[in-house]
């Protein structure tokens, strides 16, 4: 690297530290980072639907870089940016999914960030990358998946340090990821993690059965959104008071992105609440918490998660839900916002990013 690309890299930083967003969905990374003083050079997402909403939402510029098929890309594509964000497919590493690893169809694309990290010339690569993923990529394969991404960033010459955050320390929401931070390595040492508070809520559970027919308490911790599951669907249901304000404000589960599943066989339905109607006062249900057991009897109604609610569950503003839905349907909604990492969480990591790079600078 020249003095003169030296310099302008330092002014950069001390500016502000820029950034291409990989496997983009609807632009959570980018709202964070965003947040925390960062601009965004481009993104890649194949999605037409995940493209509709970042482009509704965060209105990038017509010169912005963007690809819609990472496999198409070649090094040279790629402007340069001080960082690399990337959430990877986690479709063959969920607990949910095929469990095939990064063998898998989906999940094998991490593999591309490395080819196209590899085709770069040492001073044209990102200083920086940020990776997130589920919390079973540490264990799935006996570890050794986790440990073949290490090695493959490794190998591209950037050092590693990773964390689990669990999204609950920022909102109501109990939803596990891995985030991996590379360092381009260049002889000095940074250091980000760890980041986070700690906040011991759990979900409470108000009738038990399977996934999806489960009912939670809306006045605790939410379980997660995922992308399978649909908005309060297979994740769980929401009991509401009749007798209070029928509005979930403070919780949720881990958000799913299937509209339908484990609500009702019947396909199609526009509507994003499902009322199962009452439960009467010969209706009991066990109750099971903290290894106690007892009877609960409801009066009132149960529904699935708006998705207004789940875009606030992953810590998007109202005004960002809005400029979605002008251009999706809930059901694309729902999808988006599961796959979709928790904006709060990645404001706190570049915060912390943006720390260990001025020092250093």
């Amino acid at each position: 690297m020249t003095a003169s690309r030296n310099m302008t890299a330092s002014c950069k930083i001390r500016r502000v530290m820029t950034f291409i967003d990989f496997f983009a969905g609807i632009g959570g990374f980018r709202a964070g980072l965003t947040q925390a003083g960062f601009r965004c050079v481009g993104f890649c997402e194949k999605d037409k639907y995940a493209v509709k909403s970042y482009r509704a939402i965060h209105a990038p510029d017509e010169k912005e870089w963007f690809s819609d098929d990472i496999q198409e890309l070649a090094s040279s594509d790629i402007p340069y940016a001080e960082g690399w964000t990337a959430g990877f497919p986690c479709g063959d590493i969920s607990l949910c999914g095929g469990r095939s690893g990064l063998r898998g169809r989906r999940s094998r694309l991490f593999f591309e960030i490395v080819r196209l990290i590899k085709g770069k010339a040492p001073e044209d690569k990102p200083r920086w990358l940020l990776l997130e993923n589920v919390k079973n990529l540490l264990s799935i394969g006996g570890g050794r998946d986790f440990t073949e991404v290490l090695y493959q960033i490794s190998a591209v010459g950037y050092d590693c340090e990773w964390q689990i955050i669990n999204s609950k320390s920022y909102v109501p929401q109990n939803r596990e990821r891995v985030f991996i931070i590379g360092h381009l390595r260049d002889g000095r040492s940074r250091k980000v993690f760890p980041v986070g508070i700690t906040n011991a809520k759990t979900p409470v559970e108000l009738v038990g059965g399977s996934q999806g027919r489960r009912v939670y308490d809306p006045a605790g911790i939410g379980v997660t959104l995922t992308a399978e599951g649909g908005g309060g669907a297979k994740t769980g249901l929401y009991f509401i008071d009749l007798n209070k304000d029928p509005k979930i404000t403070d919780t949720a589960r881990c958000v799913k992105a299937q509209y339908d599943a484990g609500i009702t066989n019947h396909k199609g339905s526009n509507s994003g609440v499902f009322v199962c109607g009452r439960i009467g006062k010969d209706a009991a249900h066990t109750l099971t918490a903290s290894c106690k057991q007892g009877v609960v009897t409801l009066t009132g109604r149960i529904r699935r998660l708006t998705p207004l609610e789940s875009f606030r569950l992953q810590g998007y503003s109202d005004e960002m839900f809005y400029k979605a839905r002008a251009v999706n349907s809930d059901n694309q909604l729902y999808r988006q916002i599961g796959n979709s990492v928790t904006v709060p969480v990645i404001r706190d990591i570049g915060g912390k990013l943006r720390e260990a790079y001025h020092a250093k600078a």
